[in-house]
């Protein structure tokens, strides 16, 4: 018994010395959003997401899970078993899917809909999975500026025309 909890100290002990440098948590941000897939019960989107390592070593990433909240609700959600290797004070982009359903894209609309808001309040959270079985929480928030929806410029009529 001795021996086993002794392997497993070693084991568990070699796999944080890797990240010993690991001062501060890496930034994970949206740096790309693309609608591939729109379906009636869910719509499916490609993400770039941007992980910056602010740290004295590298960080070898080999899946993460996420979530994104607009205006407070949720919208999508996904993972990623790919591999990247994030070098030392460094950054790098992972491209991931990700999925909303039915409901929180028609909530979305909804909230879109009511008009008079200027920008959309965002929120990135989930967890970096690192070589070693090290798991690192990531989270970001911000807003992002709506753009301006001009209406058509009125069609003028000559005069007398019926206007119905």
């Amino acid at each position: 018994m001795r021996r086993c909890f002794a392997l497993l100290a070693v084991a568990f002990l070699s796999a944080c010395a890797g990240l010993a440098g690991l001062a501060q948590k890496p930034e994970v941000s949206v740096a790309g959003l693309n609608l591939v897939q729109f379906g009636l019960f869910e719509q499916r989107f490609a993400l770039k997401l941007r992980i910056q390592n602010p740290n004295d070593v590298e960080l070898p990433i080999n899946g993460l899970n996420f979530e994104i909240e607009i205006n407070g609700q949720p919208f999508i959600k996904g993972l990623s078993d790919k591999s990247v290797t994030i070098p030392r004070f460094g950054e790098g982009v992972l491209e991931v899917m990700a999925t909303s359903t039915l409901g929180s894209a028609l909530k979305q609309l909804r909230e879109l809909q009511k008009g008079g808001r200027e920008r959309v309040d965002y929120r990135i959270v989930g967890r970096l999975n690192v070589a070693g079985g090290v798991s690192l929480p990531f989270e970001r928030r911000g807003d992002l500026q709506m753009p301006a929806v001009e209406s058509p410029p009125r069609k003028v009529l000559p005069p007398g025309s019926d206007r119905t």
